[in-house]
């Protein structure tokens, strides 16, 4: 199983905006995620508006492109774009580079 974390930056006048987006993510868009292999999927957003994600997956690669072929993904990728900074017309799924692991106390 693979541990994957990101970074993004949520733009400081959306904070409270993606909050609540994201106290009510879509059903299918869950259904998706877990169909697709995102498991232990966590995001922790700082006041900043720096956003840590976090999930477990067997093949990060191929959870992404598994959502890439929703039509759900598609969707909520083009109403989350605005919350998010220098994303240089990328979807905020695109710019998700894992950070290298360097410690893991199990």
């Amino acid at each position: 199983m693979q541990r994957v974390c990101f970074l993004l930056k949520v733009r400081q006048d959306r904070l409270a905006e993606y909050r609540e987006r994201h106290a009510a993510v879509w059903p299918e868009m869950l259904e998706a995620l877990s169909a697709t292999g995102w498991h232990n999927y966590s995001l922790f957003l700082r006041d900043d508006g720096l956003l840590v994600g976090y999930l477990e997956t067997e093949d990060f690669d191929a959870a992404l492109a598994g959502m890439e072929a929703t039509d759900v993904n598609a969707r909520w990728q083009a109403e989350m774009s605005p919350y998010f900074e220098s994303l240089d017309g990328a979807r905020p799924d695109e710019t998700m580079k894992p950070l290298t692991e360097v410690f893991h106390l199990a």
